[in-house]
């Protein structure tokens, strides 16, 4: 009888296993929770594997995923949903995703901040001009970005942030080497490129790499980025500056 019991656990244990690591197609529908109405051509990323599609005009998907992937459900002015994949999941094939729209409050409008005259010569004066720093290229960006202050040796300075095993970015790569590797796979995948495109809140790129949303700004000051182009740019370009940030960082960790 022990022996039974023995086998017969270690026989469910096997089935539970192989299921975690079976590759499965999985279905839904992403519906308004407030009008109860599909969604058409909301972005649906698993997130664990770094796949992504996109639900049909009447709000279904399909996707390939394992037991415990992660999906990430976005879409313009809605809040962005995060849902792990559940053995009832898949069990219980198809299921609906819950949008919720995003509460918007708008900042208040200064129309004449500076007292403009009308006179080209002057009004280029008055107004600031943004310190764009040393400028060099980032991968899949058709423009140039910023690298610390106006000199050729700016960019040295990139290489200059992330040299100390003690600092900011040695804890962050460092400690995430998984996560920092999905950087490869979100280059490949058009519709992550697609979305992140689009997106300007961090929130998407944040729950792909697995860290938090505010480490974000964090990562590009210590890679020597401006301001600017931390609050600027879009989810894509962040991306991108992030991965020359982590390839640089990579090399002189392995050259230390």
């Amino acid at each position: 009888m022990r022996y039974f019991v023995v086998f017969l656990f270690v026989l469910v244990a096997n089935i539970s296993w192989a299921q975690k690591d079976t590759i499965v197609n999985i279905k839904g529908t992403v519906v308004n929770n407030e009008t109860k109405l599909p969604i058409g051509n909301v972005n649906v990323i698993n997130a664990t594997r770094v796949t992504g599609t996109a639900t049909s005009g009447s709000g279904t998907f399909e996707i390939a995923t394992k037991l415990n992937d992660t999906l990430l459900f976005s879409y313009i002015g809605f809040e962005t949903v995060k849902v792990k994949v559940t053995n009832d999941w898949i069990k219980n094939n198809p299921t609906k995703i819950y949008l919720s729209e995003k509460a918007y409050v708008l900042d208040e409008v200064v129309i004449r901040q500076y007292q403009l005259t009308g006179y080209v010569e002057v009004d280029t004066q008055l107004i600031p001009v943004a310190d764009d720093g040393y400028r060099y290229s980032i991968s899949g960006l058709n423009a140039g970005y910023e690298a610390g202050d106006k000199a050729p040796g700016a960019v040295s300075k990139v290489l200059g942030s992330i040299f100390n095993p003690a600092d900011f970015l040695y804890n962050t790569f460092g400690k995430r080497p998984k996560e920092m590797k999905k950087l490869k796979e979100m280059k490949k995948d058009d519709t992550v490129r697609n979305l992140l495109a689009t997106k300007f809140d961090r929130e998407t790129l944040a729950a792909l790499l697995e860290i938090d949303k505010d480490d974000i700004p964090l990562i590009l000051q210590n890679c020597n980025y401006s301001e600017y182009f931390i609050q600027t740019a879009n989810d894509l370009q962040i991306m991108d500056a992030i991965s020359l940030c982590y390839e640089e960082y990579k090399v002189l960790k392995k050259n230390k």
